[in-house]
């Protein structure tokens, strides 16, 4: 059987397979489909396996896979071992808070935290849906198709793959809610995993396990003044993106409110944290050992490696765990979108009685469709995982202040936060795209410093808001 024929029947029968497992289970567990809570938290009865395997394929898509390993050097180790941080910090601090107050969105905290919240509420949750739709979910897209491009070299334009992409995301999202995401996820990250696996071995024997000849400044986990992540940014904006990105970001606290309760849910965290210790021999190991074989090939790595070490069907196998991961970010961000559009801003501002499982695929489908349009935008970026973090600081670091401030600062001011909030997405813009004296990890924590002084400041001129009378 000609090659290309063998990778594509073994990338359709395990792509297959996985849907039909996936449904297979979804309409065993599957107990109240129609209601939103079941389409948003998978009726709060996600078990802690599909949590932690939702957590980790949610993070580990192509823009992971192929950017860090596109940046061919170990200091992206921080990326991972830092998650563990974040996940610690959503497990021990925030999920008893989000369990509390009893929250479908991670945004709803905020306003039952603070007296007259709601709109702060709102804002936060505007900021998450730009986010997800211009830099997020055109961001999976692209990736995923690039790397298909790469490694399977179809006659197809990116652009065409990410609509098959889309179409398969907005398949699982819409039809099956956060339930059929989280098994689909669990199936897919076992793939993944063993695939991965087997891309570092492979690659592994055909250098020899020798990493001779490699510079020095691409295995070192200290990284210099002019490298890619300033060991000083280790302190400063990195721990912070990470507690923004696992602890607040509905994107992934969303699968920890989906559990029965507390316990179940850091269950899952905590398997979710110590997984991300194995995760560098799968992001990070095969692009260093890229470098070796070809030279700086920048983002181009990954897809040359693994067509170059695996076998034809071993090939097909890998394309359908890198569909799988994907599909899994882009489906989670089309969910969170529609969870966050229609419980946060739909149902409380524009029809309460609405069917929230009706309005969340129509979001869906609106994020779809402009996430697509997004895409060519996309293929003038140098260094993906790089664009993506520091695109991340626009709404991360002013959003992590608002829910800082929310939490720890007594009397704090809604009013108060959503001006601070404008200001720091203001000030990161401004780093960004006028003004860079600094690393991009620095300008984040002084993003975040600023947002939560200006918050403090302004909420003590203003003072802290009477709360609400009491119905009689």
């Amino acid at each position: 059987m000609d090659t290309n024929m063998v990778q594509l029947a073994v990338f359709l029968g395990l792509t297959a397979l996985v849907a039909l497992a996936t449904w297979w289970r979804y309409g065993k567990e599957a107990k109240a489909g129609d209601s939103a809570q079941d389409f948003f938290l998978a009726g709060k009865h996600l078990s802690w396996p599909f949590i932690a395997g939702s957590l980790l394929l949610t993070n580990i898509s192509a823009e992971q896979i192929v950017g860090m390993n596109g940046a061919q050097n170990m200091l992206q180790v921080w990326w991972e071992f830092g998650a563990a941080a974040g996940l610690l910090v959503l497990a021990k601090v925030l999920v008893p808070m989000y369990y509390k107050y009893n929250c479908t969105t991670t945004t709803e905290l905020l306003e039952k935290r603070l007296p007259n919240g709601a709109s702060l509420r709102r804002t936060v949750s505007v900021l998450f849906l730009l986010g997800y739709m211009f830099i997020l979910l055109p961001m999976v897209l692209y990736t995923g198709s690039r790397f298909m491009k790469s490694m399977f070299e179809p006659d197809m334009p990116i652009l065409a793959i990410s609509i098959l992409f889309a179409l398969a995301g907005l398949a699982y999202a819409a039809l099956g809610g956060l339930r059929a995401i989280a098994i689909s996820d669990t199936y897919m990250g076992v793939i993944l995993l063993v695939m991965g696996g087997l891309v570092t071995w492979f690659a592994l024997d055909r250098i020899g396990w020798d990493f001779s000849g490699i510079p020095a400044e691409r295995l070192t986990v200290w990284g210099g003044p002019d490298s890619d992540i300033p060991w000083p940014t280790l302190m400063t904006g990195m721990v912070f993106a990470h507690i923004f990105y696992w602890g607040t970001n509905m994107l992934i606290a969303q699968r920890a409110l989906a559990a029965r309760d507390i316990r179940e849910a850091q269950k899952g965290i905590y398997a979710a944290a110590a997984l991300k210790f194995l995760t560098p021999f799968i992001v990070i190991l095969p692009g260093i050992i890229a470098f070796k074989l070809y030279g700086d090939i920048d983002d181009n790595a990954y897809g040359r490696l693994v067509g170059d070490v695996l076998p034809p069907w071993l090939s097909g196998a890998f394309a359908a765990a890198i569909t799988g991961a994907v599909l899994s970010s882009y489906n989670a961000g089309l969910n969170s979108a529609a969870a966050l559009y229609t419980v946060d801003l739909h149902l409380p501002m524009v029809n309460p009685k609405a069917d929230g499982k009706r309005i969340g695929q129509v979001v869906q489908l609106v994020f779809m469709l402009v996430s697509l349009a997004m895409v060519p935008l996309y293929q003038n970026a140098t260094s993906i995982i790089g664009t993506l973090q520091q695109l991340n600081g626009l709404y991360s670091m002013p959003v992590l202040a608002s829910f800082i401030v929310a939490i720890f600062v007594r009397g704090a001011n809604a009013t108060a936060i959503r001006i601070a909030l404008v200001f720091g997405v203001a000030l990161y813009a401004m780093f960004t795209f006028a003004w860079t004296p600094l690393h991009y990890l620095h300008l984040m924590f002084i993003t975040l410093a600023a947002t939560i002084l200006v918050a403090v400041v302004l909420g003590r001129v203003m003072g802290a808001p009477e709360p609400p009378s009491p119905a009689v």
